[in-house]
């Protein structure tokens, strides 16, 4: 709409060059005809700009489409100018129709069977004698209309950006408030002391170790939105680690990983707090032995990761309670995937809890091997 408007004062402007021009080489003064034609041939250019702002929405200049794009909007600028021609030829026939009919219907009659070749050759001429100057319109029309598209987009993108950078600090905390959830410390603890207790220093050592590793990865992953499957699984290995040392006999991991996905990228602390939650509404509330499998596969484009739990389950008519994560955990996943990424946490087959976690398939190198480089 601004853009439209603009080409209000190239219109005035041209109408004021007319009449100077005519003044300062001591010629007639225009007739109303030829000043509205001055004018109004640079107000066609209002009814324009909307198209070209359509079409650089539908085909934008981008990767990997540059050259075809390229290709694509010349074509328009093209036509773009046989519109500007036409139109501004159409205008200065129906101003002469309207402000001076007998001088055209004159012109009409001697002209004869010539009329519509003259016409078709006046309009042809015009719209070389344009062209240069439409073809440059348009493309500066265009780069407008790319420009704001790049300046909403670059705007989006900070915004998201920003609400990732909250969601993994959300994430990240609430990873560690599990690590150094009383009850978690209390027990880990008290399980170090009765090892320390039969004379097991070893068991000792290695569980404190492993509190101690848990704790490094929590706080170590800063700005980190994703993370390879292989990082992802370190930390939950050393987390089951620490709680089938607690549970005893209780809990039983197992893996089934496709070793061709560890390279992964994967959201960082998703993996955990789904480990994290068959654990504490699954197995704690168990009476006997319960079992937690991971399992890690490629679906196509899809990077397919299941966490499965023979515990209480849950009601699939009621809520997701609190202290999931699930919702914070299926943000992260809209403003990191959009509609491509999915998690479903549903009752199983034969009882417990079955989480789905489905993200676009995307490689990253490992963080070892970027500080190597």
């Amino acid at each position: 709409m601004i853009v439209s408007v603009v080409w209000i004062a190239p219109a005035a402007l041209a109408t004021i060059s007319d009449v100077a021009q005519r003044r300062l080489h001591g010629e007639p003064s225009a007739s109303l005809r030829e000043l509205l034609w001055s004018g109004g041939d640079w107000l066609v250019y209002a009814f324009l700009p909307p198209p070209i702002f359509a079409v650089s929405r539908r085909w934008p200049i981008e990767r990997p489409h540059v050259a075809r794009r390229a290709v694509l909007h010349l074509a328009f600028a093209l036509l773009f100018c046989v519109g500007w021609a036409t139109a501004g030829k159409a205008l200065e026939l129906a101003l002469r129709l309207l402000l001076a009919p007998q001088e055209t219907h004159a012109f009409i009659k001697a002209a004869g069977d010539q009329f519509w070749p003259k016409l078709g050759q006046d309009l042809l001429s015009w719209i070389f004698t344009t062209l240069p100057f439409g073809v440059v319109v348009y493309l500066c029309i265009a780069g407008m209309a790319h420009a704001i598209r790049y300046f909403v987009e670059a705007s989006e993108r900070e915004v998201q950006m920003a609400r990732l950078s909250e969601q993994l600090a959300g994430a990240r905390f609430a990873a560690l408030q599990a690590q150094l959830n009383p009850h978690f410390l209390f027990n880990t603890l008290n399980t170090v002391t009765v090892l320390v207790r039969d004379g097991d220093r070893t068991g000792a050592t290695r569980m404190v170790e492993q509190l101690s590793d848990v704790l490094r990865r929590t706080l170590s992953r800063h700005r980190a939105n994703e993370v390879t499957l292989e990082e992802e699984l370190e930390l939950v290995r050393q987390y089951l680690a620490i709680e089938q040392a607690r549970f005893s006999d209780r809990l039983r991991p197992t893996f089934e990983i496709d070793a061709t996905v560890l390279t992964a990228a994967v959201p960082s602390f998703a993996l955990q707090h789904l480990v994290e939650n068959a654990i504490r509404h699954g197995i704690t509330k168990r009476p006997g032995a319960g079992r937690v499998s991971v399992v890690a596969r490629r679906d196509r484009d899809m990077l397919v990761l299941t966490v499965i739990d023979d515990g209480a389950g849950i009601d699939p008519q009621a809520a997701v309670p609190k202290g999931h994560g699930i919702e914070n955990t299926q943000e992260r996943l809209r403003a990191l995937y959009g509609e491509r990424a999915s998690l479903t946490v549903v009752k199983g087959a034969d009882g417990g809890t079955v989480a789905t976690l489905r993200v676009p398939y995307r490689e990253m190198a490992l963080e070892s091997d970027v500080a190597d480089r």
